[in-house]
């Protein structure tokens, strides 16, 4: 079985950063497609970054420049850092990951963590 873990989040003030964590943990022969979601009260989940086994990358546009993925493949653990946050970029964060265990594929998800961008 394959679990994700996010840790990271919390309180900042508008302009400041952070850097979200997602580690797999669990019998994963490697980590596939990763991606950073994020979800606001009364609003969709909605995808902020993405990366694939190659490490190639892709943003939301309210993402770009100001956010980046990375992973750490030796690791299992995928990392989002966050500078010149913004009040709307409050929201619980979630982390979805493509997992190869063996010769099957999980596609899961963190539990979120919660990241509030105020004065």
């Amino acid at each position: 079985q394959v679990q994700l873990v996010e840790s990271g989040g919390g309180l900042v003030q508008p302009g400041g950063s952070l850097r979200l964590s997602c580690a797999a943990s669990g019998s994963i022969s490697s980590l596939l497609a990763v991606g950073w979601y994020r979800q606001a009260p009364g609003e969709q989940r909605e995808l902020v970054a993405g990366s694939t086994e190659t490490g190639s990358t892709n943003y939301a546009d309210s993402a770009k420049g100001r956010f980046t993925i990375s992973r750490d493949n030796a690791k299992n653990t995928v990392y989002l850092q966050m500078n010149s946050l913004k009040p709307e970029d409050t929201a619980v964060y979630y982390c979805n990951a493509g997992a190869l265990v063996g010769l099957r594929v999980y596609h899961v998800w963190g539990q979120g963590t919660q990241v509030t961008v105020s004065s």
